[in-house]
């Protein structure tokens, strides 16, 4: 009788022989590798996107009124003689938000990673489903095309912030960009958590079903730990922004109201009664701090295996990294309160989230000092890929210490809404993840395209970057302590931050200087592709099963059996082996006790 694995094996020995055109293989592929890979390029291009649209409004901030003739040019109307318009800046802010959460550090990093990775480290011909698996690309494809035809409504994209608030969100009458460009907004993003969910799915069944032989659940490596729980968190917080988008719909269009009451307008009381802004807020947010996880574990993944790959040493201690991402995934789900604190939320009920808040740090505490001890007295190998991990955990940290003080009640009243929050949830979320994301794409860059990464212009890439990150956002805790407060357009009115005005045109240099500088990635990336140094087989000598498959793609991974496995995924430096590494499918030794932390 033959088992399911046996037909999925004689399927794919079969599937190599019959023709690819250039749509089954490039377009509509189910090739979990070439899957990867699609999301990783339209990632970058949103990524684009959304740093260009940063750019745009951190000039505005630091030269606010004068006429620039980028504003011009890409702005057009909205940019009356170079000078940018109010309500386009709360438009920027917004979409940018938007992009880069969602589109760029949510599909953008899980999305390629988990495809990439979880079928090769596990041992798996393919994905539990790859017609799924390439619904749910195009459903994001889907989703960023329309986010991106929102900036070219008539009335102007979406403006309430990218928490996207009512009743600015729920009024089309609001302001311009509560029209078209919301409803674009929401249709979008309803889109988007589809495919969130259809990939989510996916990765937690194969994770379950399709390890190899011998691949137990604590033989796993942290990268396909990270995917696997933050597809769990995916699963249970994604449908509660769907619910909450589809009640804004509703309120929007068809004059219910849940989140609307006694609203006014030029005087006139509009018929909106019994519904409660702050009710959303908790949809959202019950959301939006999971989605932050959702953001950083994948990151944290990558960066454990590099750090141990690249040290030459076992990540230290596994099964204490395995517990911190799971206590990381149960607590994030029950911290969401502390962004409402000055919602008027009961006291008591304030503590209790603190409390909550505060006690995340433990996990998160517990693998920053586990990657500090895996690099401790390591043979270290300072390429891109780990400058960009050790980069990782500087940030996590300096930006993890600002969180304590949001995180209690009483602090947070009095940096609430001001710059103070940009700098802490940039660095311990955005920066990080992007440099997880570029740790991640140097070191699995040769699996995915067979060639290296020019690694001078990846040291250039990695050092300016880090100098511009900290340029950007170590001052904005200053000036947000001075109680200057985001997203406004321009602070020239106010008397009072005159003497900010310097710190501001400084951090905007170093966000252009930033910003300009991910061309030399961007340049290193594509031009690679096709002229970058071929690469062998294993070039950093890692224990993982990625290695093993053949550098040329084929679809099913490997040619004939699939490797078993035999030890944990990191015996480096193993003593009485003339390599420093030992892979997986490697047989234990008579006599040899395998390694478990």
């Amino acid at each position: 009788m033959s088992t399911h694995a046996d037909t999925h094996a004689h399927d794919d020995d079969h599937g190599h022989h019959h023709k690819e055109t250039f749509v089954t293989k490039y377009i509509f592929s189910q090739d979990h590798k070439m899957i990867a890979k699609q999301y990783l390029i339209t990632g970058t291009i949103m990524g684009v996107i959304g740093v260009i649209m940063s750019l745009m409004f951190r000039m505005q901030i630091a030269w606010p009124e004068e006429p620039n003739v980028i504003f011009e040019a890409l702005l057009g109307k909205w940019a009356p003689d170079g000078v940018m318009d109010a309500d386009i800046y709360l438009a920027l802010v917004t979409i940018h938000g938007t992009i880069m959460v969602f589109f760029v550090l949510t599909a953008g990093l899980s999305g390629t990673f988990s495809n990439l990775l979880i079928p090769l480290q596990i041992g798996a011909r393919d994905m539990a489903s790859g017609f799924l698996n390439m619904v749910s690309y195009w459903l994001f494809f889907l989703s960023s095309v329309i986010m991106v035809i929102s900036l070219f409504v008539e009335a102007g994209p979406a403006a309430a912030g990218w928490t996207i608030y009512p009743p600015l969100s729920a009024l089309p009458m609001a302001q311009g960009g509560s029209g078209m460009g919301m409803t674009l907004w929401l249709v979008s993003m309803a889109i988007f958590i589809a495919s969130s969910l259809l990939g989510s799915l996916n990765y937690i069944v194969t994770v379950i079903n399709l390890r190899t032989k011998g691949m137990s659940m604590t033989r796993l490596p942290l990268t396909i730990w990270a995917f696997f729980i933050t597809a769990v968190i995916g699963v249970i917080s994604f449908p509660v922004l769907l619910s909450a988008a589809l009640l804004l719909i509703m309120d929007r269009s068809f004059g219910t109201s849940f989140f609307l009451s006694d609203i006014f307008i030029q005087g006139e009381v509009l018929h909106y009664q019994g519904g409660s802004p702050v009710l959303f807020e908790h949809l959202f947010w019950f959301l939006g701090h999971p989605e932050v996880y959702i953001v950083i574990l994948p990151a944290m993944g990558l960066v454990s295996e590099i750090m141990a790959s690249n040290s030459r040493k076992p990540i230290f201690g596994y099964r204490a990294m395995i517990a911190s991402i799971l206590a990381i995934a149960f607590l994030s789900t029950i911290v969401w309160g502390h962004h409402m604190f000055i919602s008027g939320m009961n006291p008591f009920l304030g503590s209790v989230f603190t409390f909550t808040t505060l006690l995340i740090a433990i996990p998160s505490a517990v693998k920053a000092f586990n990657w500090i001890t895996t690099i401790w007295k390591g043979n270290l190998q300072l390429n891109p890929a780990m400058l960009f991990s050790i980069g990782f955990v500087s940030t996590f940290i300096t930006g993890g210490l600002t969180g304590i003080i949001l995180g209690d009640s009483a602090l947070d009243i009095n940096v609430h809404d001001t710059y103070f929050v940009i700098a802490h949830f940039h660095l311990v979320m955005g920066i990080s993840a992007l440099y997880g994301m570029f740790a991640g794409i140097y070191h699995w860059y040769p699996k995915m395209f067979g060639r290296m990464l020019n690694k001078n212009l990846g040291y250039l890439h990695f050092w300016v970057t880090a100098v511009c990150a900290y340029g950007v956002f170590f001052p904005m805790h200053f000036i947000g302590m001075a109680g200057l407060p985001r997203r406004y357009y321009t602070n020239s009115n106010f008397p009072l931050f005159d003497d900010l005005a310097n710190v501001n045109v400084i951090i905007t240099i170093f966000a252009l200087v930033g910003g300009v500088f991910q061309l030399v990635y961007l340049y290193n990336f594509f031009s690679s592709m096709f002229f970058g140094k071929k690469t062998v087989q294993n070039p950093w000598k890692s224990t993982t099963l990625e290695w093993t498959a053949p550098v040329k793609h084929i679809h099913g991974n490997w040619e004939g059996e699939i490797p078993h496995v035999y030890r944990w995924s990191y015996d480096y430096s193993k003593p009485g082996y003339e390599e420093d590494f030992v892979p997986q499918n490697v047989p234990l030794r008579e006599g040899e006790e395998e390694l478990q932390h």
